[in-house]
C-alpha cells in the first residue's frame, strides 16, 4: 500500500520544504493549512513528481475539526503513515506586557494543535501497527528565550507531549519524536535575516535553511531510524551547546 504523509503547516516555510522531501518517500501527500491558497503551486509540484498530493484547509486548534480531517485521510488515502506537526506561529513580547490573547493563542496552536493532530491520527497508527510522528518544537523550548515566554512554553511543551506518546504507542510500533529548530530562513524569522546581534548568537553564524530540516525531519520518519524515539533532536547551528 502506498505511503501517505501528512504535514500541519505544510504550505510554507519548513512544512513546504517538508512536503517536498517526504515526497520521495510517500506517494500520498497531504498539506494541512489555515490558508490553502498557497500551496497552489506546491501541490502542482508534487503532482508533477509523480505524487498523489491533496490540500486540506483546517484549523489545528479545533478538535472536531480535526478529528474530520483525520477520518478523511484515512478513508481516501487508507492509512497515516507519517505526520509532521509544523504548524505554528509567533506573538512574542516581554512578559509583563503579554496580553492574555497572545499567550492563549500560541498555545492553542503551537501545544494543542499539536495534540489534536496526534490524538486523532494516532489511533489510525496504532491500528496499523506501523507509523512515525515528528513535532516541531524549538530551541526556545529547550532553553528559553527572553521575550518568548509563550512560544517557549508552547514548544516545551511539544517537548513533553512527545516523549509522553513516545512511550505510550512504542508497544503499538508507532514512533514519536521531534526536532528543535535554532533560527530558521522562513517568513517567520525575516525580521531577524540580516541583523547581526541575532546572528552572533549562533555558533555557526547564519540561520538554517527550511531544507536542512526537512532533510532532519525525513531522517525520523524514514526506516533507518526505526530504533529512535522519544527524542529531541537539536537543528540550531550550535545555539544550545
Amino acid at each position: 500500500m502506498a505511503k501517505t504523509a501528512v504535514i500541519t503547516g505544510g504550505a510554507s516555510g519548513i512544512g513546504k520544504q517538508t512536503a517536498i522531501r517526504l515526497a520521495q518517500m510517500a506517494e500520498n501527500i497531504v498539506i494541512v493549512d489555515m490558508n490553502i491558497d498557497n500551496a497552489g503551486e506546491l501541490i502542482e509540484q508534487l503532482r508533477q513528481s509523480g505524487n498523489n498530493p491533496k490540500a486540506v484547509s483546517l484549523d489545528v486548534t479545533d478538535f472536531d475539526a480535526v478529528k474530520q480531517t483525520a477520518n478523511e485521510i484515512k478513508k481516501e488515502f487508507g492509512s497515516i503513515d507519517i505526520l509532521v506537526n509544523c504548524a505554528g506561529i509567533r506573538k512574542d513580547g516581554l512578559l509583563a506586557m503579554m496580553k492574555e490573547e497572545a499567550f492563549d493563542r500560541v498555545i492553542a496552536v503551537n501545544l494543542k494543535g499539536t495534540f489534536n493532530m496526534i490524538r486523532h491520527c494516532a489511533p489510525i497508527m496504532m491500528k496499523q501497527k506501523s507509523g512515525s510522528i515528528i513535532n516541531i518544537s524549538s530551541v526556545a523550548g529547550t532553553m528559553g528565550n527572553a521575550g518568548q515566554t509563550n512560544y517557549s512554553a508552547s514548544k516545551a511543551g511539544v517537548i513533553g507531549i512527545t516523549k509522553s506518546v513516545a512511550r505510550e504507542l512504542v508497544s503499538r510500533g508507532v514512533r514519536c519524536n521531534a526536532v528543535a529548530p535554532g533560527f530558521v530562513g522562513t517568513e517567520m524569522t525575516a525580521e531577524f535575516a540580516d541583523n547581526r546581534d541575532v546572528l552572533d548568537t549562533i555558533p555557526m553564524k547564519r540561520m538554517a535553511e527550511p531544507s536542512e530540516v526537512a532533510e532532519l525531519i525525513a531522517f525520523l520518519a524514514s526506516d533507518s531510524s526505526s530504533y529512535i524515539t522519544g527524542q529531541v533532536i537539536n537543528i540550531d547551528g550550535g545555539m544550545d551547546i
